[in-house]
């Protein structure tokens, strides 16, 4: 059985929470794009780790299990960025974007915005 811990003060970490989401919310008011994308993904990996440590019980478990979940998304950006390249690719000899020249099927049917 695990060693007993305090329990932590759920209001006060759904108080920040509250407050990193207001801060994300006004962050793109200010018009600064650097600065919004910097907030935004700062405050995503915070709020990230404060549900994951504390709603979770991840703070509470063994170091391995922070291992793994570190190593899961690792993994997780190699695959991503690993095909990233390929899916977002517009042109090559064996790639069709069909999106881009209007000529998927499902683009096909309509003409105007009507049904043919």
């Amino acid at each position: 059985m695990a060693g007993a811990h305090a329990h932590p003060n759920y209001v006060k970490i759904w108080v920040l929470l509250l407050v990193l989401l207001v801060v994300s919310i006004i962050g793109p008011e200010l018009g600064i794009p650097w600065l919004t994308l910097l907030t935004a993904f700062g405050i995503a990996l915070v709020k990230t780790y404060y549900v994951a440590a504390y709603f979770m019980h991840l703070n509470f478990e063994k170091k391995y299990v922070w291992f793994l979940l570190i190593i899961s998304t690792v993994l997780l950006g190699v695959f991503f960025f690993g095909v990233a390249g390929d899916v977002m690719k517009a042109d090559g000899q064996n790639w069709q974007d069909c999106i881009a020249n209007n000529t998927c099927a499902e683009q096909q049917r309509y003409v105007d915005g009507q049904l043919r």
